[in-house]
């Protein structure tokens, strides 16, 4: 590891360094504000390396702020120079091609915000609230837009609205915890912020109605009212929700607790931020309905719902109403249709929890809140002694089926649509159709579909990575130019982490990414960063066990492929899954377990030409030379073309272990 030296005196630190984000840039250094440099540029980039969790490689930095110039890595010198001058020179780290900013002893307030938020607003003391709420000065990183540089203008977005969602979320608790006086500040502002967020409106409406000012609620309920219709939203549970609180009786305020705030009193209880655009599916998790004779609150029926939901919110693939929600509404004794309509979610989750004698029976449904259908069901049977292995396995399934679920139903609904009305959403679930058939068309179809979502939505992390994912198919099976391929999907894998660092799927296509270009240790340590994101996400404990099977740990690739079938034993990839874990019995010694797996993969729907060639080489590897023949006579009838060459250079294959599959291949007469 070495710090640049940069041209020049570097200003070193005197004291406390503070970077402002929330709002116009601004740097001080023991409450003195420094002089920032003129270059937009050169403020975006330590923007963005001051948020960045890991280092950053020079050749994304160059793509993220220039667009092609005559010499982008001389640049990207000059910017990290005029850096060092402002932040101190023993900051900027590099390592290798690499390079981080050393700000561990600097106050960063997007940085406190996050970790405020992320480590729960109710540990904090209402003064370190105001105080997190005067940090807000504006949207993060404001007046810094870069001509040109669209990478970077999709980060910053992605940015904006992460900590714009942050700070309503912060609001909305403030509003819940504060008096009256003062909540009634951080409402209007919350209003200011989410202008079209019914949450705000319904509480300042009911206020209003508390406080007897009628003629002011029907004022800002009708003004309100126009403002949603003209964005096409449905305003009708806003009518709804003045109505109750006007007809709210005395009584009924009195039975609220002792103490509690004229707004937060009289607060529906507390739900998930859904953005109107761009759209996502939204669902809730009921907590589960306890049969036992003795009902025990807290314990584990209401620790799985907690998990669930903290999983599937992990998976960022759909918005989920937060757990305060959910546990407040237990006791209104709502039912599925009533909830879906109350939180305007598209799914909903419910089930029991009985105890009957030593066992544990958990029932499950998952309701399509559109049609009232129940889209998915299971009954799950464990000993009370197995009360962890339900928390943890059978919570990882219940995630990992929902999600597929969810997808299912989303996916066929956007086939049913015209391909010119689909919005972002809709066109990333037409893309995930057609990616999961495995053909060189249907894979061109999804590219189609996953530009469409981008270029409606350019901060959807999962798109990227789905664009990501259809290059690395075109370079694995040899439809374009593996080289051109394995640079597309780099970069898209490459935007996707821009847009969401947190997102499970853009390590996971990052990940595979890196493994096109024969990195393997980079390879696997962005797929268990996916992992570790979500533990749930069987897709990426199914590409540690394909990079491990090949040139890694042939023991871990085993085990990462049997866990992602426990997760997800119907998943459209299980024929990967099942290969994976052949091809590490091979590399194990284990010749005739080996074919029996790779016979067990070729069976799967979709099963493409180096599945099948995975099958008849293992088991004419462990002599079983009739059946591999036939298998490869299902290659040459299905696939004429295909050659010993492609198989081989399609995996990253050891020489010793290639040497082992060539000895296979000449036995089969395959070339």
């Amino acid at each position: 590891m070495s710090v640049e030296s940069g041209d020049g005196e570097a200003n070193q630190p005197g004291g406390p360094l503070e970077i402002r984000l929330l709002g116009p840039m601004a740097i001080r250094r023991e409450g003195a504000d420094l002089t920032l440099p003129g270059s937009r540029k050169v403020r975006s980039l330590l923007a963005y390396l001051a948020l960045s969790p890991r280092p950053c490689g020079r050749a994304q930095l160059c793509d993220l702020l220039w667009d092609i110039p005559d010499d982008p890595r001389g640049e990207l010198r000059w910017c990290l120079s005029k850096i060092r001058t402002l932040i101190g020179e023993q900051r900027v780290i590099t390592q290798g091609d690499t390079i981080r900013l050393d700000l561990s002893d600097c106050f960063i307030d997007a940085i406190e915000a996050t970790a405020a938020y992320q480590h729960g607003f109710k540990t904090q003391s209402l003064s370190q609230l105001r105080s997190l709420a005067a940090l807000f000065a504006g949207d993060f990183h404001e007046g810094s837009s870069v001509e040109r540089s669209p990478a970077f203008e999709t980060w910053l977005l992605s940015q904006r609205r992460r900590l714009r969602d942050i700070h309503t979320a912060l609001l909305e608790h403030m509003v819940q915890r504060f008096p009256p006086e003062e909540a009634q500040t951080y409402l209007d502002r919350w209003i200011q912020l989410a202008p079209f967020d019914l949450r705000p409106h319904e509480l300042l409406l009911m206020s209003l109605a508390k406080a007897g000012r009628f003629r002011e609620g029907e004022e800002h309920l009708e003004a309100t009212a126009k403002l949603f219709d003209a964005e096409g939203i449905n305003a009708r549970s806003l009518r709804d929700a003045w109505q109750t609180a006007r007809t709210q009786t005395d009584e009924t305020f009195r039975q609220q607790r002792p103490g509690a705030s004229t707004v937060a009193a009289s607060s529906p209880p507390e739900t998930e931020s859904l953005l109107k655009e761009p759209r996502r599916a939204s669902i809730a998790i009921m907590p589960f309905n306890e049969l036992s004779a003795v009902a025990v609150p807290g314990g584990p029926s209401d620790a799985l719902a907690y998990d669930i939901i903290t999983r599937l919110a992990k998976l960022r693939s759909f918005h989920v109403i937060a757990q305060g929600t959910m546990f407040a509404l237990r006791d209104r004794h709502h039912t599925v249709d009533e909830t879906a309509r109350l939180l305007g979610v598209d799914y909903v989750v419910d089930g029991s929890f009985q105890r009957v004698g030593d066992r544990i029976i958990l029932r499950v449904e998952l309701t399509e809140a559109r049609t009232a259908r129940i889209a998915w069901t299971e009954v799950f049977e464990r000993r009370v002694a197995d009360t962890f292995l339900l928390l943890e396995e059978i919570g990882s399934r219940i995630v990992v089926s929902i999600e597929r679920e969810v997808e299912t139903i989303e996916s066929n609904r956007a086939l049913l649509k015209a391909p010119n009305s689909l919005d972002a959403w809709e066109a990333h679930h037409r893309g995930l159709w057609h990616m999961y058939r495995f053909t060189k068309s249907d894979n061109e179809q999804a590219q189609r579909f996953f530009e469409r979502a981008i270029g409606l939505d350019p901060t959807f992390a999962r798109a990227h990575a789905g664009l990501s994912f259809t290059h690395f198919q075109s370079a694995f099976q040899h439809w374009a130019d593996r080289d051109a391929e394995a640079e597309l999907a780099y970069r898209a894998a490459s935007q996707s982490m821009m847009v969401d660092d947190r997102d499970p799927t853009a390590h996971l296509a990052m990940g595979r990414a890196l493994w096109l270009r024969a990195l393997h240790d980079q390879s696997v340590s962005e797929l268990q960063q996916a992992v570790e994101l979500s533990p749930s996400f069987a897709i990426a404990h199914y590409s540690l066990a394909f990079v491990q099977s090949q040139s890694g740990d042939p023991g871990a690739a085993i085990l990462a492929a049997d866990h992602s079938r426990a997760l997800s034993p119907f998943d459209p990839l299980l024929f990967g899954m099942l290969a994976s874990r052949a091809l590490a019995l091979v590399r194990l010694g284990s010749f005739e377990d080996a074919a029996d797996w790779g016979v067990k993969a070729a069976a799967r729907p979709n099963a493409h030409a180096h599945i099948l060639a995975i099958a008849a080489l293992c088991l004419s590897i462990a002599g079983r030379l009739s059946e591999g023949k036939s298998y490869l006579a299902m290659i040459h009838d299905r696939y004429p073309a295909y050659r010993l060459n492609d198989f081989i250079s399609a995996f990253h294959l050891p020489p010793t272990d290639q040497a082992l599959f060539r000895q296979g291949a000449q036995r089969l007469g395959f070339e």
